[in-house]
C-alpha cells in the first residue's frame, strides 16, 4: 500500500494541473507542487520559473471567478466552486481551453487549474452545447459549473493536503482507481462506487479485472490499451448497466505511476451528459438516411417533406457522389407508397433492348435468349417507386415508350400486344444538365417536361462543408464496424482539418472512400493524415481550367482526351460524364481514344 505523500505525488503528476494555496491568515496564492509543463503556453517562461505564475491568475475571466473564490474562503465554510470551460490565447497565438475548481478546507484553501485537451471539431460543438444547458439551472454565481474531470499535480507531502485532495476526489465525478504491481486495486475514490454502482462494499486487494460491473469485451478492450506503450493509449469508451437501472458512459483513461511503471492508475470520467448530447445533436442532424444540418441540406429535407405526399414525377440533379438514390429513398419513405416497393434502376450501360426487357418485361420467345417470361422492374414496383438513376443515358428509343409509360399508367411487355395497368411513382436522377442534352437531340423535351414536374438540386459536399464532421463521425463507425478495428478511437484533429480542406470533387460518396481506405492503412488509435488517400493532399482538377467552353461537345471531347492522355475514363471524369455515357458519345461521333 503506498503512503499519502506516495498518493499525491502520483495523482497530481498522473493529472497534470496547476495547484495554488492560500492560508486562511492570508490573500496570496502561492503554487505548490510540480508546475506542469502546460504553464509556458500561457507565460512563455519554462516551467521552473514559478515567479511567473501570478500572471495566470491575472486572466480576465479567472479574476471574475476570483471574486466568488474569495467569498467563499472568507465565509469560513468547506465547499468548492468551480469556474466551467473558458480560452486563453497562448504564446504561441493559440486557443487553449482550461477549467479551475476552488476548494475551502480547513487548514488552507486550495486553487486547482487544469487545461483541457483537445477533442475535434464536432466534440466542442457538444462541450459548448452542455454548457448552455447547465446555464440554465445555476445561479450566476456558479455559471459554467460543470463535471470536475481534473485533479492532480504535485502536492507538497503534508497529511493536511493529503486530505485535502481525497475529499476532492470524493466530490467531483472523476473516479480514481489506483492499482500495486500485481495490477491489485490499492486505493478506490467514492466516486468510483458511485459511477459503477457498487455501493459500499470494499473492493481493495481485488485484481482490477474483478470488478464485475465490466464485461468480458470492455476488460479485453481494456487490457488491449493497457498493454500500449503509455504514448500511445487513448481514452477506452464503456458503458455501464448499473444495478438500479440505467445506463452510464465513462472514458477510462489508464495511466502509470510516474513513479513506478509497474503500477498504473485509472482514471474514469462520467461523460453521460455528453454522450446523450451528441445523440440529441446525431437525432437533428438525420432525415431518414441523410445527415448534415447545413442550412443547404436542411433546406432539402423541406423540400422532400413537401414533394413526398404528392404524386409527381420528380427530378433529382447533382454530381455524382452527392447521394441522389438516398433522396430518392427518403421521398419514398416520406410518401404514402412506404409500405410498397423501392427499386432502383441505372440506366447508363444498358443496350436498348436489355434496358427495354428490364423496365417493361418481355413474354417468352420475344427475342433470342427469352425462354420464359419475364416481370419488369416498372411491375415490380407495384404500389411503389420506381428510381431511375443517370436518366440522361436512356437510349431515345426507350425514351419514347417511357414517356408513353408516364402518360397512359400502362406498360407494354415485349413480344406482347396488349398493355397491362401499372401504379408506380417515377423519381428519376442525373448529374447531367438535361435542357442542354434536349438541344444537342440526345434526349426528349417532352420527357424531360414530364418528369421534372418536382425537381431538386443538390448540394455539392464542397457547399456543406460544416456537415462534414458528421458525415465524417457516421463513416467512422461505419467502418470500425466493418473492419472490426475496434482500437481505432477516432479522427485527429490534423486528419480532420485535411477533410475540411480537401475539395471532394466525388463529394459524400468519396469522403466515405477516403475514411473506408483510412481504417486500411491505419495502425494507430486515431486516423491520422498520413492514412488518408494521396488525392486529399491534392488540387483536384477542375473542368472549367481544363477545357474551353466554347467548343462544341466533339471538339470538347477530343480536348479532353487530348489532356488525359487518351485515358477515356479520365476524360469523361473531366467532361462529368459517366463512362458509359463518353463512350456512346466517342461512338456516335466516331472518335477513338487514339485522335
Amino acid at each position: 500500500m503506498m503512503n499519502d505523500s506516495s498518493l499525491l505525488t502520483a495523482l497530481t503528476e498522473a493529472l497534470s494541473i496547476l495547484v495554488f494555496r492560500q492560508e486562511r491568515s492570508s490573500q496570496d496564492f502561492d503554487p505548490v507542487g510540480t508546475i506542469p509543463e502546460w504553464t509556458r503556453l500561457l507565460t512563455g517562461k519554462a516551467q521552473e520559473e514559478a515567479a511567473d505564475l501570478s500572471a495566470i491568475l491575472l486572466s480576465p475571466f479567472l479574476q471574475h471567478f476570483l471574486k466568488d473564490v474569495r467569498a467563499l474562503f472568507t465565509s469560513q465554510s468547506k465547499g468548492k466552486l468551480t469556474s466551467g470551460i473558458w480560452s486563453e490565447r497562448g504564446v504561441d497565438d493559440r486557443d487553449y481551453q482550461f477549467e479551475a475548481v476552488a476548494v475551502a478546507g480547513l487548514d488552507c484553501h486550495l486553487l486547482l487549474i487544469q487545461r483541457l485537451g483537445d477533442e475535434g471539431i464536432d466534440i466542442q460543438q457538444v462541450l459548448q452545447t452542455a454548457r448552455e444547458r447547465g446555464l440554465q439551472h445555476h445561479h450566476a454565481m456558479t455559471e459554467q459549473q460543470r463535471v470536475q474531470r481534473v485533479l492532480g499535480g504535485r502536492l507538497e507531502q503534508s497529511e493536511q493536503l493529503r486530505d485535502d485532495l481525497v475529499a476532492i476526489l470524493d466530490r467531483l465525478q472523476l473516479g480514481t482507481i489506483m492499482t500495486d504491481q500485481s495490477r491489485k486495486i490499492s486505493f478506490v475514490s467514492q466516486t468510483v462506487h458511485r459511477l459503477l454502482g457498487m455501493g459500499k462494499a470494499s473492493v481493495i486487494g481485488l485484481h482490477w479485472k474483478e470488478l464485475p460491473v465490466f464485461s468480458v469485451e470492455q476488460r479485453a478492450a481494456l487490457e488491449m490499451m493497457l498493454a500500449r506503450p503509455a504514448r500511445e493509449r487513448t481514452k477506452v469508451p464503456i458503458v455501464v448497466e448499473q444495478r438500479k437501472g440505467g445506463r452510464i458512459s465513462l472514458e477510462i483513461d489508464i495511466q502509470e505511476d510516474p513513479r513506478n511503471a509497474d503500477r498504473t492508475i485509472f482514471f474514469l470520467y462520467d461523460v453521460t451528459e455528453v454522450e446523450d448530447l451528441r445523440g440529441e445533436l446525431s437525432e437533428k442532424s438525420r432525415f431518414f438516411d441523410l445527415v448534415g444540418k447545413s442550412r443547404a441540406i436542411t433546406d432539402i429535407y423541406k423540400r422532400i417533406e413537401d414533394i413526398a405526399p404528392v404524386e409527381a414525377t420528380v427530378l433529382i440533379e447533382g454530381e455524382t457522389g452527392t447521394g441522389k438514390e438516398l433522396v430518392a429513398r427518403a421521398i419514398h419513405e416520406a410518401s404514402p407508397r412506404r409500405d410498397g416497393p423501392f427499386i432502383a434502376v441505372n440506366c447508363a450501360g444498358l443496350t436498348d433492348s436489355l434496358l427495354g426487357s428490364q423496365l417493361f418485361g418481355h413474354k417468352r420467345g420475344a427475342f433470342t435468349g427469352a425462354t420464359h417470361d419475364h416481370q419488369g422492374f416498372f411491375e415490380a414496383a407495384q404500389a411503389g417507386t420506381l428510381f431511375l438513376d443517370e436518366i440522361g443515358d436512356m437510349p431515345l428509343s426507350i425514351q419514347t415508350t417511357l414517356l408513353r409509360v408516364l402518360q397512359e399508367k400502362e406498360i407494354m411487355r415485349l413480344g406482347e400486344s396488349h398493355p397491362r395497368k401499372v401504379d408506380v411513382r417515377v423519381v428519376t436522377a442525373t448529374h447531367q444538365n438535361l435542357a442542354e442534352l434536349v438541344q444537342t437531340g440526345s434526349f426528349r423535351a417532352d420527357l424531360l417536361y414530364r418528369v421534372r414536374v418536382a425537381r431538386l438540386s443538390l448540394p455539392t459536399l464542397r457547399d456543406r462543408r460544416e456537415d462534414i464532421p458528421l458525415l465524417a463521425d457516421v463513416f467512422f463507425r461505419q467502418a470500425r464496424t466493418v473492419t472490426k478495428k475496434m482500437d481505432i478511437q477516432e479522427i485527429s484533429p490534423d486528419a480532420m482539418q485535411q477533410l475540411l480542406r480537401y475539395r471532394w470533387p466525388g463529394n459524400v460518396r468519396e469522403l466515405k472512400s477516403a475514411l473506408d481506405y483510412a481504417f486500411i492503412h491505419s495502425r494507430g488509435p486515431a486516423i491520422l493524415p498520413a492514412d488518408l488517400p494521396p488525392e486529399c493532399f491534392e488540387a483536384p482538377m477542375s473542368v472549367s481550367t481544363t477545357l474551353d467552353p466554347e467548343l462544341d461537345e466533339r471538339e470538347q471531347i477530343l480536348a479532353a482526351l487530348k489532356r488525359a492522355k487518351g485515358k477515356r475514363a479520365l476524360a469523361a471524369r473531366m467532361l462529368g460524364m459517366s463512362r458509359s455515357t463518353f463512350y456512346r458519345r466517342l461512338e456516335g461521333f466516331g472518335i477513338s481514344s487514339q485522335e
